[in-house]
């Protein structure tokens, strides 16, 4: 029954004949770019997705100088 309804569906896309399964390129590629709009624009709590994205590569960047000796923390002197 669920098979039948998904065929009937997917039969509703127009262009079966001349693009086969590449029909559904444009519903996918609409999807893509909403999603990257929502990525992009819509903030949960005071953080978009790339505002994370590229603090934490500043975290990570920063924590490889470390490791390779690039940067050198300073330690607070015994008094």
């Amino acid at each position: 029954m669920k098979s039948n309804n998904i065929q009937y569906l997917l039969s509703l896309v127009p262009g079966k004949q001349s693009l086969g399964t590449y029909r559904f390129l444009p519903i996918f590629f609409c999807i893509g770019g909403a999603m990257e709009w929502i990525m992009i624009n819509v903030r949960i709590g005071k953080e978009t997705f790339y505002d994370v994205y590229r603090r934490k590569q500043s975290e990570r960047d920063y924590e490889k100088k470390i490791a390779d000796g690039l940067i050198v923390l300073n330690e607070p002197t015994p008094k």
